[in-house]
């Protein structure tokens, strides 16, 4: 790896990465509650956070998408006023630092960012919760910037099931379905992370839009209900969609499954929520770890995934979603935002040419959520804004 690490900077100078999926907003709320001086991404945060911006520039990133994510423990107006907290870390971490970071909504202010040298910072939502069941609130999160929403989080909501909450909706009830098809009006990205296998199925057959997995890897590679299936990953060549590799571990390391279960339930005994990332939850996650040694993912590890992926997909329908200051653990040698040079490396060492890392780090997203965007004015000269609540269509 490397032996081709000059190779993937070179390529990354011209086609950076887009990452699809990044917790720094909730990790600023849980850290500091959102004060910006108490904890600077300008200075090395090192230890403290996955993410700086000496970190995001030394690792190539060119866009994006900052996790406007509240846990599913929030629910109703509580969950959409944190969610419109959320938004507004993102914007003040923009004005904060232009220099490095620049508002993008669209695909064309995506390449204007890489142009200018700067990180093109888009949002998305992570849980249908979010929008408390209201497709006003859909589309003033839209308003407001967000440009994807994944449709759950780790539990069902009323119009759509999780990848790890017990069936119920069997996919995407009546409400879901139109969810989906305003999401597609609007613009809005359909993301399919963290839903079960059934509601993948449902959306894509709903969506007219592609749709993208913010941060989701191989089933197949990595028998994990938050990874695809092989058939879902078989159908984003007609949906135009796009799968985003994850890095974390429990999701890509058959031998951390288990593993992070128990770190999981001991976190909780502790008291503390299983995703706490604060100082006080991984110094509780660095005694279980010492005392119980975990499985190692690498980059390595992810190249699998991404492998079986394009295999399955093709090159025109993957991409990267790391899920940094999401997840307590990392693989070695992709510990924090510097590390995608490594993949890079990793995955030119495996043959991989320059327009299909070209294709994976930058060209698929920005053709997303071009197209996606193309979607949009096309239904909205047929129809306008649907007002349908989850009574009217569910009863």
């Amino acid at each position: 790896m490397t032996a081709h690490l000059t190779e993937a900077l070179e390529l990354l100078a011209d086609c950076p990465v887009v990452d699809g999926h990044n917790d720094l907003p909730w990790a600023l709320r849980e850290h500091v509650r959102y004060d910006l001086d108490r904890l600077d991404i300008a200075r090395d945060q090192q230890g403290v956070l996955h993410t700086d911006l000496h970190r995001l520039r030394k690792g190539g990133v060119g866009a994006q998408f900052w996790s406007v994510y509240v846990r599913s423990d929030l629910t109703g107006d509580d969950a959409v006023s944190a969610t419109l907290e959320q938004i507004d870390v993102v914007a003040q971490l923009i004005a904060r630092y232009p220099g490095d970071l620049v508002r993008a909504l669209t695909a064309d202010d995506m390449e204007s960012a890489r142009s200018q040298g700067r990180i093109a910072s888009l949002m998305g939502a992570e849980g249908g919760h979010s929008i408390n069941n209201s497709l006003g609130t859909l589309r003033s999160l839209h308003a407001l910037g967000v440009r994807y929403m994944t449709l759950t989080h780790n539990n069902n909501i009323a119009w759509a099931d999780s990848a790890t909450d017990v069936e119920k909706a069997h996919g995407l009830t009546a409400f879901g379905h139109e969810v989906v098809r305003e999401m597609n009006r609007t613009g809005m990205l359909v993301d399919l992370s963290h839903v079960s296998a059934k509601t993948m199925r449902a959306a894509l057959e709903t969506s007219v839009a592609p749709v993208i997995f913010s941060h989701s890897s191989a089933r197949a590679v990595c028998d994990h209900p938050r990874n695809i299936p092989d058939d879902v990953l078989a159908q984003l060549p007609a949906n135009g969609g796009i799968a985003m590799a994850t890095f974390v571990p429990k999701f890509i390391l058959p031998d951390a499954v288990a593993w992070t279960a128990r770190a999981d339930e001991n976190m909780r005994t502790h008291g503390l929520h299983h995703l706490d990332t604060t100082p006080a939850g991984m110094k509780v996650q660095r005694a279980f770890e010492e005392a119980h040694p975990r499985p190692v993912a690498t980059a390595s590890t992810v190249a699998d995934h991404l492998d079986h992926m394009r295999e399955v997909a093709g090159v025109d329908h993957i991409g990267i979603g790391g899920d940094y200051d999401g997840t307590a653990f990392t693989p070695d040698g992709l510990e924090d935002v510097a590390g995608y040079p490594h993949l890079i490396g990793e995955l030119i060492g495996r043959g991989w040419s320059s327009a299909d890392l070209a294709k994976l780090t930058w060209q698929n997203a920005v053709r997303v959520l071009r197209a996606a965007e193309d979607v949009a004015r096309a239904v909205q000269a047929q129809r306008g804004p649907s007002n349908a609540t989850l009574a009217d269509l569910d009863g």
